[in-house]
């Protein structure tokens, strides 16, 4: 099984989620998508595995997330996959991914059930 963790390291949820991973001797790719964020498709990928909305996936208290409206209904499922593509701190996290499978780390013991 390949498992893959979209990590923040000053995020102490992710934090708690990784170092559950590895407890559960799971050697993750730890991906820091604040550093490397994902492409259109990756965010495309992650919403189909996890079954959730793109707002659904948003971090609505980052400061961006008030900056770009994006509470607007107006905006398409395009415009808002789109933001998290270009400011990838609107991405909730940690998101664990286990081959087809994925599910965010809150709590992080959630993540144990696509293991």
């Amino acid at each position: 099984m390949t498992i893959k963790i979209y990590h923040n390291p000053r995020c102490s949820k992710s934090r708690q989620t990784l170092a559950l991973l590895q407890e559960k001797g799971c050697q993750p790719e730890v991906i820091e998508y604040l550093k490397t964020p994902p492409d259109l498709a990756t965010v495309e990928q992650l919403l189909n595995k996890l079954g959730l909305s793109p707002r659904e996936l948003m971090r609505k208290k980052e400061a961006v997330y008030k900056e770009l409206n994006l509470d607007d209904s107006g905006h398409s499922r395009a415009e808002l996959i789109q933001a998290m593509v270009k400011n990838p701190i609107l991405i909730e996290r940690p998101i664990v991914v286990a081959d087809e499978r994925a599910a965010i780390g809150r709590p992080p013991e959630s993540v144990l059930d696509i293991l």
